[in-house]
């Protein structure tokens, strides 16, 4: 997937592709996950790097949000659409 010409989530993003928050599903996870989230700088316009991937392909996904490193379950990052970095 060709992320300069596309949208995704973030759980679909490929190993070591970069692109920027579009938006975030906040309705489809917890109050707790959403808050934790927040606090963590996820938010629209941040850019954001999927890094690793957890044994088997799963859980955890390690990402680099901004400027920090953050794991995510696969249900917490499908809830981020990642889009093409505006600017690097």
């Amino acid at each position: 997937m060709d992320i300069a010409t596309s949208f995704t989530t973030l759980d679909k993003l490929p190993l070591k592709a970069d692109g920027e928050i579009i938006s975030v599903d906040w309705a489809s996870l917890s109050e707790k996950d959403a808050r934790r989230l927040r606090e963590l700088g996820v938010d629209e316009g941040v850019p954001v790097e999927k890094l690793h991937k957890g044994p088997f392909g799963i859980d955890p996904i390690a990402c680099r949000i901004g400027r920090m490193t953050i794991a995510l379950r696969t249900a917490q990052a499908a809830a981020i659409a990642v889009g093409p970095r505006q600017s690097k």
